[in-house]
């Protein structure tokens, strides 16, 4: 396969996971609790793996100048503050009763922004290396099942009906491979090296400011360590990943 067809291939896949919020009608809300905490805990491990063990060795092999990686780490991990700071997705993500309409529409423009950001992200990657790509694509899957899970509730709850919900989520799924396209269209003309940081850093942010805070406030001490334990199991498996993918060890 080409550069391109694995674009297009992870930017369509990675829409589909859109589709994963319609699990949310066929299973009971105290599955779903139990559920949905460990999956966040699991793509934060995988965010942050995906940052430290690929993304910022690859970029510290094909940069030479090492503030231009820490520029553009901060970068990436400014520009999630800065969308969700504007677009009050986090909030809206988090809400129950008081997240309706029009809030419901912030959620999709948030989220088909965050989507298209991380897609012009996993695309640098995907062009600097396949392997390395792949992995990328896998830690954002990790952390976009746990997050449709939630928007397509409160979308329902905003008082949408199933299949509108379904449908405007997976178009602004479909921001992902747009943002993958036009990460491959100014490739032929620019170095795309900077897009690789730069995913770190929205890595980074989503897992460390975003998700780590979701799994970390409860009292039990039984769901706290299920909740570590899935962290620790998201950094593992992307650690097994490196090291099947990538000849040189860590």
């Amino acid at each position: 396969m080409t550069t391109l067809l694995w674009i297009v291939a992870s930017g369509m896949l990675m829409s589909a996971i859109a589709l994963v919020g319609s699990l949310t009608l066929l299973l009971r809300p105290a599955t779903l609790d139990r559920l949905i905490m460990p999956l966040v805990a699991l793509a934060a491990g995988s965010l942050l793996g995906g940052a430290f063990f690929h993304m910022l060795p690859a970029a510290a092999a094909k940069i030479p100048r090492p503030e231009s990686i820490y520029l553009w780490t901060l970068a990436g991990f400014t520009a999630f503050f800065l969308l969700e700071q504007f677009l009050h997705w986090h909030h809206c993500h988090r809400a129950s009763s008081d997240c309706k309409q029009p809030l419901t529409y912030l959620i999709l423009i948030g989220d088909g922004l965050h989507n298209f950001l991380g897609g012009l992200g996993v695309a640098g990657v995907f062009l600097i290396d396949i392997r390395l790509g792949i992995t990328a694509w896998i830690a954002a899957a990790a952390h976009e099942i746990p997050q449709e899970l939630g928007d397509f509730g409160v979308l329902i709850h905003g008082g949408w009906r199933r299949d509108k919900a379904l449908l405007l989520n997976l178009l602004s799924g479909l921001t992902f491979l747009l943002g993958g396209i036009v990460a491959w269209i100014v490739s032929a003309g620019i170095d795309v090296s900077f897009l690789v940081p730069f995913a770190a850093g929205n890595f980074l942010y989503i897992g460390a400011s975003d998700l780590v805070p979701e799994v970390n406030k409860h009292r039990q001490i039984r769901a706290n360590l299920v909740h570590f334990g899935a962290f620790v199991g998201g950094l593992v498996l992307l650690w097994i990943l490196r090291r099947v993918l990538v000849a040189e060890p860590i």
